[in-house]
């Protein structure tokens, strides 16, 4: 049985083989609503640069320009009806870019609230590791204060010192009597 072309089996490479059904690749919707929310951060950033207000001002003068000051018959829009075409193509451009904004503004709430979330889990672990590092300094405070200093341990060595040498002359004295 002859086949017109020679499909890899399934010890081939994953790149060589062909799908069994429809796309080899699943797309994951989290992450196709991630590229478009991706997508709208791009378009509102761009709106709102003054690069894009210069382009759209730009565009507005030309338009304005063309259809005023060209031959009738090469106008597309009426100066005298008000530029009622270009009225409606900013109409439709602020109609889609402020859904865009606001979907971009909302991606942003969403990393705001995960990064005050995160901020206040690490204000905890530190406020908890700051009240454990003060509990083991007064530990070891305590612990030093019942610790021998160098002073009471020399004093403490003179007496016995002086302790032996009474001792060491009462006995003397005794075996010269």
């Amino acid at each position: 049985m002859a086949r017109g072309k020679q499909q890899p089996g399934l010890d081939a490479p994953k790149g060589l083989r062909t799908p069994v059904l429809g796309s080899s690749r699943r797309r994951d919707p989290m992450e196709q609503s991630d590229r478009f929310g991706r997508f709208t951060e791009w378009i509102a950033r761009g709106m709102g640069t003054p690069w894009f207000v210069l382009g759209l001002t730009i565009f507005v003068v030309a338009w304005m320009a063309w259809n005023t000051l060209t031959p009738k018959t090469w106008r597309f829009d009426s100066a005298d009806l008000g530029f009622i075409t270009l009225t409606l193509v900013l109409s439709l451009q602020a109609s889609y870019a402020a859904p865009l904004i606001l979907l971009a503004q909302n991606r942003q709430d969403d990393r705001d609230r995960v990064q005050i979330e995160q901020d206040r889990q690490r204000a905890e672990r530190n406020l908890a590791d700051t009240e454990y590092l003060a509990r083991e300094v007064v530990a070891l405070r305590l612990a030093v204060r019942d610790m021998a200093t160098k002073d009471f341990i020399r004093a403490e060595l003179r007496s016995l010192l002086e302790d032996l040498d009474r001792r060491d002359d009462g006995d003397g004295e005794q075996a010269r009597a």
